[in-house]
């Protein structure tokens, strides 16, 4: 079992309330074991870490960068 932090479960929980149009959009594709079979968790604890999209079977962690990561002046 993956070890987690517990004082993460709040904003993880608002995180699944509130996710980005990029985020919807790969979890409609993720969801319900639609891809190959495998089971994806969203917005998963890992150790002091809150990813995207999580898939125990692969250990596969998939982050996704949306237009909330960039700022008017650099970009980025």
């Amino acid at each position: 079992m993956l070890s987690y932090n517990r004082n993460l479960k709040p904003l993880s929980r608002n995180l699944r309330s509130n996710m980005p149009e990029a985020e919807i959009l790969l979890w409609s594709k993720l969801r319900g074991n639609q891809l190959k079979g495998l089971q994806f968790y969203r917005q998963k604890i890992i150790d002091n870490y809150i990813v995207d999209f999580y898939c125990p079977k692969s250990r596969l962690v998939v982050e996704v960068d949306g237009g909330q990561h960039y700022d008017i002046e650099g970009g980025e």
